[in-house]
């Protein structure tokens, strides 16, 4: 044939990368384990991915009802592929998915050398989970800690995507006489002045708040200490916000006029808040808090941890809804995302040849793993929990 002649290296090279794709591909056993925490309703794969994952060859072991309260049934697994299994053979699957990290209890019935996708949740992380997973010799990746290659991270963009809007959502809730509130539309009508909103941070949950309060018509103002995340907002939502460092005048200001207030700013240190209870007294009667920030340290001094059975509570006239995990809220919206993301990344390690492969080769990737075998390989828990920290880059480099 011509082209061995005239394009003799191109063919060449094409067949060796064909052939190099083909040696390293892996079969890989997948478990999907039940989420046992409070009022977790999410899954880690949904059906529709393992129909992907069992068509590839891959071997998908879903324990029984781990679906259920996302809307997805065991038939429905069973229907895509998979095998549907007790916890206990379940937990022991080379690679397995969950959506809260495991529990101590989990981690002891999981054999040694197992591959972990789950989030990481440090501010309720303690030393004896981590001893646990490194005793085991587990390699665990964080949704926290897990990038793309574009240098974003997928799940947690999802999550605060979903956790945004939801907050939206939610206060129009509470504003209406449904549910209590003062008879509010939130948004606005011709006529009549938008209802106020007032957000306190400027990232992604703030941004995709943004995006639905402004596409009901609601006025926003926000305020973050970051002028590079406020301009970045500005100019993402391509609508007119108003915008504000955070200045204890400007707030009260806003504050007082507010119909809703969203706070989403990690609080480190609650010796002062941003938002005080002088502050939430001065709010409008009847006018709502959606505190999303709640789990990862709130910066409003009235907020107190709520759950989705029991939602909010009313102080100085003003109603908090304190729920930590607003997306379990829309549980079969979060686990489709989750999925998606996860289903493409188990894709790209099994054509790899496997984690190891994957992760030498994909530094977004890499980026994931905090514990390696019994190595902790992430700087923020080395850091925050006293371990030796080990460069897997290092590690990896000399196998």
């Amino acid at each position: 044939m011509s082209i061995r002649h005239d394009f003799q290296g191109y063919a060449t090279s094409a067949k060796e990368e064909k052939l190099e794709i083909k040696n390293t591909f892996a079969s890989l056993e997948i478990g999907v384990l039940k989420e046992t925490s409070f009022q977790e309703n999410r899954v880690s794969l949904i059906p529709n991915s393992v129909s992907i994952l069992c068509e590839k060859g891959h071997k998908v072991l879903v324990e029984s009802q781990a679906g259920l309260k996302s809307g997805f049934s065991d038939n429905d697994y069973i229907k895509a592929g998979a095998i549907i299994s007790s916890k206990e053979n379940v937990i022991i699957s080379d690679y397995l998915l969950k959506i809260e990290p495991p529990t101590l209890s989990e981690i002891k019935l999981m054999k040694s050398g197992q591959i972990i996708f789950s989030a990481v949740q440090l501010s309720t992380r303690n030393f004896e989970f981590f001893d646990l997973l490194l005793s085991k010799n587990i390699i665990s990746l964080g949704f926290e800690f897990m990038a793309d290659k574009m240098g974003t991270y997928p799940i947690v963009r999802s999550m605060s995507e979903i956790a945004g809007k939801t907050s939206i959502l939610i206060a129009g809730e509470y504003l209406s006489n449904q549910n209590g509130g003062v008879g509010l539309m939130l948004g606005g009508i011709s006529g009549i002045l938008s209802t106020n909103i007032v957000i306190i941070g400027a990232g992604n949950v703030a941004e995709y708040a943004c995006q639905a309060a402004l596409g009901l018509g609601a006025s926003i103002t926000l305020f973050d200490d970051s002028l590079y995340k406020l301009k970045r907002i500005q100019t993402n939502v391509s609508k007119s916000i108003i915008t504000s460092t955070l200045q204890k005048s400007q707030l009260l200001n806003s504050l007082i006029h507010a119909d809703v207030l969203i706070t989403a700013l990690r609080q480190e240190d609650d010796s002062s808040y941003v938002i005080s209870e002088e502050m939430i007294k001065l709010m409008k009667k009847g006018s709502v808090v959606i505190d999303v920030s709640i789990d990862q340290g709130s910066c409003c001094e009235t907020s107190v941890l709520t759950n989705h059975e029991s939602p909010i509570f009313t102080k100085h006239d003003v109603i908090h809804y304190c729920v930590p995990n607003i997306p379990s809220r829309v549980s079969r919206t979060a686990s489709i995302s989750i999925s998606n993301i996860l289903c493409s990344i188990i894709s790209e390690i099994c054509v790899e040849g496997g984690l190891e492969n994957a992760i030498i080769k994909y530094k977004h990737l890499r980026s994931g793993v905090y514990t390696f075998n019994s190595m902790i390989t992430n700087k923020i828990i080395s850091s925050r929990f006293n371990y030796d920290f080990k460069d897997l880059n290092l590690i990896l480099s000399i196998r």
